[in-house]
């Protein structure tokens, strides 16, 4: 620490050679470049590649926003609303150019007419956003959105999908655009279970005729809603409650 005063010995940085005879002023806290260099953050990391050496830039907070980002619209209707959102994510692409490419999402923006839902909305798009751009696996949003509940009661999407909330339903939105950029894989059967599912659903179709309200389904109709995937798929097949969406079964 360097202390600041009238009778400080001119040209001396060290304090067991400084004499102070007057009345201290101020002060300032004095610290070496070395440190100072350590204590930053590192924006580049240089990674071995094929003999060579290459800067490769990692997702962080510190890293600035380009004039022009890439992005995808994705639009939510939903019977709960009159009016439906718009929600951009917009991505930014690292290491462009070179092996290391990699397009990691940036930020979020949901616009919307309905009023009533701006304060959560723009809580929500700040802090989704700040996620983004901290970096690392931004993927755990994903299934925090979509175990959301509204206290009111969810509503059903074409095709028989239950979705419990809005937000929820975002959580959908954010999934499958990291599946679009190659963040996720996407969900689905091996060809085993694919194919035992499709004999299952045959031979339930030609054994079983119901209908009830979800006759537009793509699933056979009677189906029951699944716990697992929120899909009006579960038939009853050799006995057991079981999900032609996800695979779920109450047996296995």
């Amino acid at each position: 620490m360097r202390l600041l005063g009238w009778g400080r010995t001119p040209g001396s940085d060290d304090m067991s050679n400084t004499k102070i005879d007057k009345k201290i002023v101020g002060y300032a806290v004095k610290q070496s470049d070395a440190k100072g260099e350590s204590g930053k953050k590192p924006e580049y990391r240089r990674e071995a590649s094929d003999g060579t050496r290459a800067e490769v830039i990692r997702m962080h907070e510190k890293l600035e926003r380009p004039e022009m980002l890439i992005g995808s619209t994705y639009k939510v209707k939903t019977p709960v609303s009159d009016h439906a959102m718009y929600v951009t994510i917009n991505d930014i692409i690292l290491n462009e150019g070179t092996e290391h490419e990699k397009r990691r999402p940036f930020e979020i923006f949901i616009n919307s007419k309905n009023l009533d839902h701006y304060q959560w909305i723009v809580a929500l798009t700040r802090i989704i956003s700040a996620v983004f751009r901290k970096g690392g696996d931004v993927t755990f949003l994903v299934d925090e959105l979509k175990a959301v509940f509204d206290p009111r009661g969810g509503y059903w999407k074409p095709g028989g999908k239950f979705m419990p909330s809005i937000i929820a339903e975002l959580g959908y939105i954010v999934e499958k655009h990291l599946i679009l950029i190659g963040l996720l894989a996407k969900p689905g059967l091996d060809e085993g279970q694919q194919k035992l599912i499709q004999e299952k659903r045959a031979e339930f179709e030609a054994s079983n005729r119901q209908r009830d309200a979800f006759a537009k389904s793509s699933y056979p109709e009677g189906a029951q809603l699944c716990s697992k995937c929120s899909t009006a798929a579960v038939v009853m097949m050799d006995g057991c409650q079981t999900c032609l969406s996800c695979g779920d079964s109450k047996c296995s």
